[in-house]
């Protein structure tokens, strides 16, 4: 799901801007000093910080801090894992407006931290961990507000907004570059089994409260509206809109998941 070869430096650049900006911050607010020098300035890396922190949130009597930490460090050893990490800070620094800090998703993005979770959650999945991985999605559900399957495939560049109430499938596929806005389901459509949930192409942007259900693809750079319910196949930049939702018009942008804009005019 991307080729990684361009982004050989981002998690050191992108730790760079968030090391910076927790100094500043460190210096400015002086009730947080304490905060950010635990979650931020004591470590080296960002591999090694984002494994603090998201053991720091997710752990539990059944997965004490030390030992999540170690899992977590251990999936983002994997360069693909944290070169998609790096991204997914990238994409929501660069697409949401409400965003100008690299620390600020770091911190304090569910959608970030969740998306970040699964991915410890998938590595464990690959090595054959599943019940330490289904714990992982329990937790990650309960701390975020956010069920994704850890044998879910999600790509790099991505952005979960908000995040509450997502939920993503176990054959959901999610390719890069995807923009995803709250209350969205990746589904299925009943009890069958297999590979039975929906397959999201690059650049596409999910509205608030969209539901895509069953073995669908979306295609490239197409758009899901707000509150839409669908059923079938979406061609590549489409917009659909409606209960159950139809094309109504052509995307303006070739990636509108980082245009996000959702409006759309139909012809």
């Amino acid at each position: 799901m991307g080729d990684m070869t361009s982004l050989s430096n981002q998690p050191d650049a992108i730790w760079q801007h968030i090391y910076a900006e927790a100094l500043t911050a460190a210096q400015d607010e002086r009730l947080l000093a304490n905060f950010l020098q635990e979650s931020v300035l004591n470590h080296s890396s960002m591999a090694q910080a984002l494994s603090h922190y998201l053991a720091q949130k997710l752990a539990s009597n059944a997965v004490p801090v030390a030992v999540l930490q170690e899992v977590a460090a251990s999936a983002f050893a994997e360069p693909s894992i944290l070169h998609a990490a790096a991204s997914d800070i990238k994409a929501t620094v660069d697409r949401d407006s409400a965003c100008n800090a690299y620390l600020t998703p770091f911190l304090y993005y569910k959608g970030f931290l969740a998306l970040q979770s699964y991915r410890v959650a998938h590595h464990l999945w690959h090595a054959g961990s599943h019940s330490l991985a289904r714990l992982l999605q329990y937790r990650i559900s309960l701390t975020f507000a956010v069920d994704i399957h850890p044998a879910a495939k999600i790509g790099s560049g991505v952005m979960i907004d908000h995040a509450t109430g997502l939920v993503i499938g176990e054959t959901a596929v999610v390719e890069d570059s995807v923009s995803i806005m709250q209350s969205v389901t990746l589904g299925g459509t009943g009890k069958a089994s297999g590979d039975r949930h929906p397959k999201i192409g690059k650049g596409v942007l999910i509205g608030p409260g969209a539901k895509i259900l069953g073995n669908i693809v979306v295609g490239e750079g197409a758009m899901v509206a707000a509150s839409s319910v669908v059923l079938k196949a979406v061609p590549a930049h489409a917009i659909v809109a409606g209960v159950p939702a139809s094309v109504i018009a052509d995307t303006r942008y070739d990636q509108p998941a980082q245009s996000m804009d959702h409006y759309f005019k139909c012809d």
